[in-house]
């Protein structure tokens, strides 16, 4: 069962995919599900996100279990950086990089069980119900190509991404809701030598702002980050124009809104005691969810991997996937842990047999459904 699995991932992983260009990748998988028998169809979302490739929305009908739910499963195609001429490298049942790039593992180990799954279920000896598969692009730039997804572009009754550090037999059933915030602080310009004291030196506004935000761990549902600052244009002028950016979440929504009334009275209050002027803009990039354990497909979830051997631990987590998206869009939908390590760095890896067992974990929850008192 590895050599397949594995000799697939590492064709995945040499296909350069970061955000935006994810178009080799979304060609190969649309040949090998069209070469497999299913119905294949690319979105417009290409065009939405800047980039150039759209989602990939692929069906296979049922066989012998018509009558069972639909089962959405879905995982992204983008990285979060270029892994351009990423060596991968085997060695003790781990699957590294050799340091120099990404490995690219998220979410590619989830695009790598999804194409087996595929092959599997059109060798016709498994019974189950609709099934379709997501693969989204953007993810990594702030879900782009599932914000894209209209209600009715996906349908089915339960969702499974498989886009989640942890080992297999990790679900999430909850995941909090994410704003972006942007501020910009306007000063005066002046001749730093000559003039000084005619400038409204933005930057120290900014200083005295940032030094009064709210603590990175708000409290024990929410987070608030500053992670972007930029202003100035040379050492020998007074600095006018300052402008910041972060990300604030929270599990529970109304907090955010309570955040952001915080931070624009702090902007106004700073600026007014150096004479400056600010501006505050909100954006929320995708709602949280939270689904209890008897919610199907946590509970679908549960009993597939107990059935496979699996550890079963469902918590909640604090960064977005699809999942929201999909949960937004009326598909109730959890994150599946799939052993990714050390994500989003050169030191990324990914055990052999963790994702594996998400194989066989994948399988299960299809095939589950076929079996009376579920």
């Amino acid at each position: 069962m590895s050599s397949p699995l594995l000799a697939e991932f590492l064709n995945l992983v040499k296909i350069d995919s970061p955000s935006g260009n994810e178009r080799a990748l979304a060609n190969y998988v649309k040949e090998k599900l069209i070469s497999l028998g299913w119905e294949v169809r690319e979105d417009g979302a290409a065009t939405a996100t800047g980039g150039n490739a759209g989602n990939i929305i692929a069906r296979l009908p049922g066989r012998g279990a018509e009558k069972n739910p639909v089962l959405l499963f879905s995982a992204h195609l983008d990285t979060v950086t270029s892994s351009a001429g990423v060596k991968p490298v085997v060695a003790e049942e781990v699957v590294r990089s050799d340091g120099r790039t990404i490995l690219g593992a998220d979410d590619k180990a989830g695009v790598a069980v999804l194409l087996e799954v595929a092959r599997r279920l059109r060798e016709g000896d498994v019974r189950h119900g609709e099934i379709v598969f997501l693969f989204t692009v953007g993810e990594e730039a702030g879900l782009l190509g599932s914000r894209f997804l209209k209600p009715g572009d996906v349908k089915a009754d339960m969702g499974f991404v498989l886009d989640s550090g942890g080992p297999p037999g990790t679900i999430i059933n909850a995941a909090p809701r994410e704003d972006i915030w942007k501020v910009r602080i306007r000063g005066r310009s002046a001749h730093a030598g000559v003039n000084p004291e005619e400038g409204i030196n933005a930057i120290r506004v900014a200083a005295e702002f940032v030094r009064l935000l709210p603590p990175a761990r708000v409290d024990g549902d929410t987070t608030f980050n500053p992670g972007v600052i930029r202003g100035g244009q040379a050492t020998n002028i007074v600095p006018d124009l300052v402008e910041i950016a972060g990300d604030m979440r929270s599990h529970r929504e109304e907090k955010l809104g309570e955040l952001a009334e915080v931070v624009n009275l702090l902007l106004r209050q700073t600026c007014a005691r150096f004479g400056g002027e600010g501006e505050i803009e909100v954006e929320t990039l995708y709602p949280s969810y939270h689904l209890s354990p008897e919610a199907p497909p946590v509970k679908l979830a549960t009993v597939a991997a107990e059935q496979v051997g699996l550890e079963v631990v469902v918590k909640r987590r604090g960064g977005g996937s699809d999942a929201n998206v999909l949960n937004a869009l009326g598909i109730p939908t959890v994150n599946l842990g799939i052993g990714l390590e050390k994500e989003h760095t050169p030191e990324e890896y990914i055990r052999i047999k963790d994702w594996e067992n998400c194989y066989f974990w994948v399988m299960e929850i299809i095939s589950y459904l076929c079996q009376p008192g579920f």
